[in-house]
């Protein structure tokens, strides 16, 4: 509530108001890989079918603004036939959020779901029920639009993405029962069941600290007050600590910074000497995997 009351007044001061959805989701299918004369008109229905679903559906009981609907987008890349009107694939999922007083969205979410297998039949409609497992495409992509709104909601207010984990939650729940990969425990560290499984623990707690203060308190004031906006930010990132020193090299994290480094980057790139001194020595201890990529913002 506090996120929709903020963008709200934010947009009716520019005189800029109407009530739609909560996302603004672009959908692209790449189906090269699947042969077939009627494949392309299938893939075009289905493409449809998803933008509409994700687009039109209300996902939340909250009013949202045209201008500060959610920017995502699902690139679905179909490699395999299984079955007369069943696929395999991946699934790449990005998401944004407005930055106050700036033309900038800020990346939110950036992942590859490499465990994407779905039916869909010729002018068949989507369906989805919170409460129960109906079909994996629809709980896959759902899963994703809680996922994303609960960040979304998480860098607007203290932990403000509780009821969406939660829905996400429920979603990997009624889908224990499926046949399809990427919902159980035993699959793999890095799938749908142990994103939500670490988002939800106290020990990663300090991602979502982190994502509120990088974003309201840091980049959101960046435009008025660059130095205080970049001050802020390390002090986010200085939450990661915690987590990393509990969870090495975590999925939770690895997700965090796919979504943020060039971000990060650039941000630290404009400070002082200092600054880019303390932010490259903090950023090799909590996400080492990236050294190469900090190193660049002492070189700027």
């Amino acid at each position: 509530m506090i996120k929709r009351l903020f963008i709200i007044l934010f947009f009716a001061s520019l005189g800029k108001f109407s009530f739609c959805q909560e996302f603004n989701c672009q959908v692209t299918i790449n189906s090269n890989q699947i042969q077939g004369t009627d494949k392309k008109q299938i893939f075009d229905q289905m493409q449809k079918a998803i933008l509409e679903f994700v687009n039109n559906r209300r996902w939340t009981s909250d009013v949202y603004t045209a201008q500060e609907r959610l920017e995502c987008s699902f690139l679905i890349n179909v490699t395999q036939a299984v079955g007369t009107d069943e696929y395999l694939g991946t699934l790449q999922i990005q998401s944004r959020r407005p930055v106050f007083k700036s033309s900038f969205n800020a990346p939110l979410f950036n992942y590859i779901d490499e465990n994407f297998q779905f039916k869909f039949q010729q002018f068949s409609q989507l369906e989805f029920n919170d409460n129960t497992f109906q079909n994996n495409l629809t709980s896959v992509i759902a899963f994703y639009c809680y996922v994303m709104l609960a960040l979304d909601y998480d860098s607007f207010s203290p932990l403000g993405g509780t009821p969406y984990w939660q829905k996400a939650q429920a979603v990997v729940q009624n889908a224990q029962t499926a046949s399809e990969k990427g919902w159980k425990s035993n699959e793999g560290n890095k799938n749908r069941y142990w994103l939500i499984e670490n988002q939800m623990q106290p020990v990663f707690q300090g991602i979502r600290d982190c994502l509120y203060k990088y974003h309201r308190e840091g980049l959101d004031i960046m435009s008025e007050k660059p130095s205080e906006g970049r001050a802020k930010i390390l002090e986010a990132l200085q939450l990661l600590l915690p987590v990393y020193n509990n969870r090495p090299a975590s999925f939770n994290m690895q997700i965090f910074f796919n979504a943020k480094q060039t971000e990060i980057v650039n941000v630290f790139s404009q400070g002082t000497a200092e600054e880019k001194t303390k932010a490259v020595d903090l950023l090799m201890k909590v996400d080492p995997a990236n050294t190469t990529k900090y190193l660049k913002i002492q070189g700027n």
